[in-house]
Parts: structure tokens; sequence; C-alpha cells
């Protein structure tokens, strides 16, 4: 029996100076803007890629990825330690090659791309050479597959993708956009569809109409696509002919697992800086820390990161024993509902402490409330994810047609009755002779 909640020494020492690198190298980068113009500009080559070589010192690069594929091949436990160290801090995925999206769009490439794909677009992306988006979902019809617009005619030996696309994340910069469109409208198995397609940017017909920002953002990174007549060989199709649902939850499993092991960072940065807050704010009665109120928030806020984090460690765990994320979706499907909750609640009790200051645009709970709502919609909404958890739980019962059910307290004391017959008739005796004993008083 394995249960220990303990990091194993050597790896606590790496844990140890990510924290510290992240503090002291990653962070006052993301106060100056650099990453904003994308991984060919200047700023960019001069004060990350260093950063990038140290990491790849450290054997922490892409740890997600097998060796054959420049990474580490960590188990998600591992992982899950790890990223919530990285989740602290925007830019830091980036330094250690496993920011989103181009990490997952990496490993369906690494899965289902061609030779020639992978030599195309596999390899510059995990050397972070290039950057790329993952299209989706769609002005009218959100995340929803069934109900996609977009669609990819083949003529000829030509696909033609014509429609719109709606926060194709990292759209900005990108090199290649990973795009779902309907290839089979009339296929009996309506998930069967869809197929998935690697797009030049660069390819005629693919305009972005505007990058939208999340929250107050100006000029933000999730792109607004249209396709218009956009003709590429067959051989871009990624994967099989209508396997993009198949694809994408190959794909969103595991992505889904990691934001909320990077929440889990978030949410404790947030609690950090609300302690820190309580301790030093002075009122005519005292610091914030000696209200009970604070007090509450701080406890409640505690409580529900340890919740949280022990359910995602748990999850990590699942996927490491069962290798299979379909075995896990269950699990999956709640750390995903939980995690929006969990951070809003930080975030917010930490605005709350911090006042007039905590709602302005020089601190970041602001930022990080709006990002709360962005974790409940995006990989698919809490609402949906609900309803997998359910779904999976009731698939273990069995429905129990009588007009009473079996754990009717009456049926149960019946069998009860049954079951022990010889103890039931030495209890009346034992109560009989009790009954005598009174009478006689």
């Amino acid at each position: 029996m394995a249960w220990d909640f303990e990091t194993d020494p050597e790896y606590q020492k790496k844990l140890d100076w990510v924290t510290e690198f992240i503090e002291t190298e990653v962070e006052p980068l993301t106060h100056i803007g650099v990453g904003l113009g994308g991984v060919k500009s200047k700023t960019y080559q001069k004060a990350v890629r260093p950063l990038q070589a140290k990491v790849k010192e450290m054997g922490l690069w892409a740890c997600h990825l097998t060796p054959d594929l420049g990474g580490q091949g960590y188990g998600q436990v591992k992982l899950a330690l790890l990223n919530e160290r990285l989740g602290r801090v925007g830019l830091a995925p980036v330094v250690f090659g496993c920011q989103a999206p181009d990490t997952g769009n990496a490993e369906i490439i690494a899965h289902y791309g061609t030779p020639e794909q992978k030599k195309k677009y596999l390899w510059p992306l995990l050397n972070n050479e290039i950057t790329s988006a993952f299209s989706m979902s769609e002005p009218t019809g959100g995340s929803d597959p069934l109900y996609f617009k977009t669609r990819a005619e083949l003529h000829g030996n030509e696909w033609v993708i014509n429609g719109e696309k709606w926060f194709s994340t990292g759209a900005r910069n990108a090199e290649v956009l990973v795009v779902y469109a309907v290839t089979d409208p009339e296929h009996k198995d309506p998930y069967k569809r869809m197929s998935m397609f690697l797009v030049p940017k660069k390819t005629p017909g693919v305009k972005i109409l505007r990058n939208v920002g999340v929250g107050g953002q100006q000029g933000g990174n999730e792109g607004y696509v249209q396709y218009t007549d956009v003709h590429v060989p067959y051989d871009a199709l990624l994967g099989p002919r209508g396997a993009a649902f198949e694809l994408g939850q190959v794909r969103l499993g595991g992505g889904r697992v990691h934001h909320a092991m990077r929440t889990v960072g978030q949410c404790q940065k947030a609690l950090d800086l609300m302690c820190q807050r309580a301790v030093s704010r002075s009122t005519r009665d005292g610091k914030l820390g000696d209200y009970q109120m604070v007090q509450e928030q701080i406890a409640d806020s505690y409580i529900q990161l340890q919740q949280f984090r022990l359910m995602v460690l748990h999850v990590a765990w699942l996927i490491d024993k069962h290798k299979d994320y379909k075995k896990v979706r269950k699990d999956i499907a709640a750390v995903k509902v939980a995690m929006p909750k969990v951070y809003h609640d930080i975030a917010a009790n930490a605005l709350h402490i911090h006042g007039a200051l905590g709602v302005s645009n020089e601190m970041p709970f602001m930022g990080m409330v709006t990002s709360s709502f962005v974790m409940g919609i995006a990989d698919g909404p809490t609402e949906v994810h609900k309803v997998t958890v359910a779904k999976q739980l009731l698939k273990d019962y069995r429905p129990d047609n009588d007009l009473f059910p079996s754990y009717h307290i009456p049926k149960v004391r019946e069998r009860a009755r049954e079951k022990h017959a010889d103890l039931v008739a030495e209890l009346k005796e034992e109560w009989a002779q009790r009954a005598q004993s009174i009478d006689a008083l």
C-alpha cells in the first residue's frame, strides 16, 4: 500500500529551484511586456531564450512530453507539483516549454500527424520556434461541435474551408491554425462529421477580423478568424477524416487537468497576498488580520484551496494509475467544475481584503476574478461537465422498481429480522423478562 503526502527529496530540490527561479527571473519580465511581440521578436530572443536554456540545463524543459519528443516524461503527479508553481506567473509555462495552446496542439500532431506534418510543425512547436492557435469554437454555436457551421469540402485533391471561428486562442502570433471543420455533414454518427486541419495562417482566405481581449484587455490574444475559400492540400488533414471530436477529447482531457494544476498556483498566490495584506494593513483597532470577519475569509480560502489541491493531485494520481483519460473522465470533469468556483472565491476574498486597491488595475485580483469566469467556460462550460459527472456516477446504479425503495427503513428492518431471527427471539425474551421485573415493582 502506497499512501504518502511527501515529495521525493531530489524532486523537491528541483521544485524549490523552480519557485525561486520564477520569482526572481521570470516574473519581472511579465511586468515589462516581454512576450507580447511573439517568439520571433528581438526582446523575446534576448530575454526568454536564456531562461529557457537554464530550464533545459536543469532537466525541466517540456516535462509533460516523452523523452523522444525532447521532454522528461513526467507522470501527472509530478506535473501537478510543478504546474502549481508555474501557474503563479503567466510567462512561466513559456519558459518551461509547456504553454497553451501549443502543448496540446503539439501533442495531437505527435499522435496523429504525418511525418511531413511533424517535420513542418511539431519540432518547431516543441522548440518554441513558432506558435499555434486552436481554432474550434464558433460565434454561432460556441464550443458545441454538433452545431458547427464551418465547412471543409473536398474539391479534387484540395480541401476548401469556409466559415468563422471565435476565440481562437493564440491566433495573433500563430504560424499555424488547428481548425475544426465539418467534412461529412450527413454521417449517421454526428460525432464523426468533423475533421481537423493544419492551416498556415498566411494561406489566402484566412483573415483575423479582430483580436479579442478578455475582461478589460485592449488588443487581446483571442482571434475572431474568418475562412473564405481557403484552399489547403488533402494532406492538411490531421488524423483520420471524421475524427476531430476524438482528437479534441485527447487534447482537451489533459489540458483541463493542467489548467487545474496551474489554477492551484494562482489560488495560492491570491491567498499569500491576502494574508500579507491582513498582517500589514492597520486600522483604528489593530491589523486587518485581527478581525474575525477577515479571519473567516482567510480560513475559508485556505480550506477551499487545500480541498481543491488534493482533488487535483488525486486526479493526477488516477491518470498515472490508469494511463487512460477515458477511465478518469468523471474525475477530470469534477475538477473542471470545482476549479472556477474555488478560483473565484479565493480571488474575490483577496480583492475585498485589499479594499479600493484590490479593484484597481495596480493589483492582479480583477484579472484573477475574470480568469475564474474564463475557467468556467474554456474547454467546455461548467454545466456540461456537471452533466458528465452525474451521468458517469449514475452508470454504476441500477433501478429499484418497487413502490418503496430497497433502502426503505421498514424493508431494511424486516430483512434484518429475517437474517438475525435467533437474536430477535432472544431480544424478545429479554424484554419480556424486563417487563416482568417492572411489573413486580
